[in-house]
């Protein structure tokens, strides 16, 4: 029987378990992704703020399916999909397939508001991890010869969302400004470096238990982060935030973590986007009204007596979509039942800090020193290779030791300007 072609689109953790758990004697697979590895989301605040090396977190492609059989990769952008022909149209060319896997994730969602997509960093790949690095040590050095109208500009940092990414970035801020900042730029008083976390509803970690929004906010407040809930942000010049209060702050950096849009793809039936975002899929991650099309992960919206308003985009959903879709995939071809899928919620979490996180489990919640060493095994179970899991506790154990780090470096084209 002739290996059936499936295209995946997209390498991360939906697309990658996808595939690792395919019968790679049944299918002959294709990746599309514009990037050549795939990128560990979960800790790219932590490369933003000069925990961790891009590099620990960013997994080749290649690497990952080095000595798979019947597999391709194709370092590309996805132009759009024919459905009725079975072609994707990218910038080197068509591909043909028998079934089309979309696995292409989030971005960073400005609602549509122009001022803050162009002047306000998203977290989103590694590359925005990278730039906020970059700009944020920059603005130190900047600081050092500037005027004095420019120097509270320079000292703000503006984290708008108060999810975990939101509330994780802030903490570690925080706590490069306590431990590290001052050793290396004794000639600034850290006093004035104002790190202010803006959340539109009434609490941090909103999604989360009560133990988790009220502890994460005294954590947040005890590391000295100006935490305003209630709030929201209607614009961002780049130079002066402006409340819908009509409140301005003055900042070189706002860091945009207050929503996701899906990376949707020209060709799909605009029937099946919902909030013009995500594309609605049956149990079995089937795009509605298709054949042989199927979503998985941040992109997909499934409805399910559970989740009537679809699953949580976070890592768990995508990777075991993923792994369900394999062993579908395997019994279609095999002509016997498949699956439903069903998101089991294993737990939610978030670190502020050095023995500062919340853990929410289904039969128990907690927080501190426990929910801390908790947060750092489970990722570290989650990161791709063995490699980078031991360099990467290398890096977090020596931090712990001397509070210090030295990977502060300012990586950037010469030619480039000072963002």
């Amino acid at each position: 029987m002739p290996l059936k072609k499936v295209i995946v689109i997209g390498g991360g953790f939906a697309g990658i378990n996808f595939i690792q758990k395919l019968d790679q004697n049944l299918f002959e697979v294709l990746l599309i992704d514009k990037l050549n590895h795939h990128q560990f989301q979960p800790l790219f605040y932590q490369v933003a703020t000069s925990q961790l090396e891009p590099s620990s977190i960013s997994f080749p492609l290649r690497k990952i399916f080095q000595g798979r059989k019947n597999m391709e990769i194709r370092m590309a952008e996805v132009k759009k999909v024919d459905a009725t022909q079975n072609i994707v149209n990218t910038n080197i060319g068509d591909f043909t397939y028998d079934y089309l896997v979309i696995a292409t994730g989030c971005t960073t969602n400005f609602y549509g508001n122009a001022d803050l997509e162009k002047n306000a960093y998203g977290l989103k790949s590694t590359y925005d991890a990278i730039k906020i690095r970059n700009s944020v040590l920059q603005s130190f050095e900047d600081f050092l010869s500037a005027s004095e109208d420019e120097k509270e500009y320079l000292l703000n940092i503006v984290i708008v969302g108060g999810g975990p990414t939101g509330v994780e970035l802030a903490g570690s801020f925080a706590e490069i400004k306590k431990n590290i900042l001052p050793k290396d730029y004794p000639n600034i008083d850290f006093k004035n470096l104002t790190i202010t976390l803006l959340e539109g509803s009434d609490h941090t970690l909103n999604s989360m238990s009560d133990l988790a929004k009220n502890t994460s906010e005294e954590y947040l407040k005890s590391l000295g982060v100006k935490v305003k809930t209630k709030t929201i942000v209607k614009t961002y010049d780049g130079k002066t935030v402006t409340l819908k209060n009509g409140e301005t702050i003055k900042s070189k950096h706002v860091i945009w973590a207050a929503g996701v849009a899906g990376n949707l793809i020209d060709g799909i039936d605009e029937k099946t986007i919902i909030n013009r975002s995500r594309i609605k899929v049956d149990r079995y991650n089937l795009v509605d009204g298709s054949k042989n099309i199927y979503a998985l992960g941040d992109i997909a919206y499934m409805e399910t007596s559970l989740y009537p308003k679809g699953h949580p985009q976070v890592a768990n959903v995508a990777i075991n979509q993923g792994k369900t879709l394999a062993k579908n995939f395997k019994a279609l071809v095999k002509n016997k039942t498949q699956k439903e899928y069903e998101y089991t919620n294993l737990g939610t979490m978030a670190t502020v800090g050095k023995h500062k996180a919340v853990v929410d489990l289904p039969f128990m919640k907690f927080k501190g020193y426990m929910a801390w060493f908790v947060w750092m095994f489970l990722h570290l179970m989650l990161i791709l290779s063995v490699q980078s899991k031991v360099i990467i506790f290398i890096h977090w154990a020596w931090t712990y030791i001397t509070k210090d780090t030295s990977l502060r470096l300012i990586l950037k084209d010469q030619k480039s300007d000072n963002t």
